[in-house]
């Protein structure tokens, strides 16, 4: 599973609408209103590297106020979370 972390700039007046959208792509498993120079950062879960390009220029750059993306593909996830869960398999509380 590839992710692509996808920093979108948005419309004003339509960041709430355009987040709602984008969260119900194929493809997308996450959207986080945010502050700072970019409205919307989304999390993208694709299975092949071609895929990529299906869900961020064809879907998401074509959501309705969606004025420009920019993709960062993730070479690995590091996550204390998920590190927790592995770690606590079979532990009891």
């Amino acid at each position: 599973m590839l992710t692509a972390i996808v920093l979108i700039d948005t419309d004003a007046s339509r960041v709430p609408e355009v987040a709602k959208e984008v969260a119900e792509l194929d493809g997308i498993s996450e959207v986080y209103s945010v502050t700072g120079d970019v409205d919307l950062i989304a999390l993208a879960r694709v299975r092949r590297h071609e895929d990529l390009a299906d869900v961020v220029a064809d879907r998401v750059g074509k959501v309705k106020g969606v004025t420009n993306t920019r993709t960062y593909i993730a070479f690995q996830a590091y996550s204390k979370h998920d590190l927790e869960s592995a770690f606590a398999i079979g532990l009891g509380d």
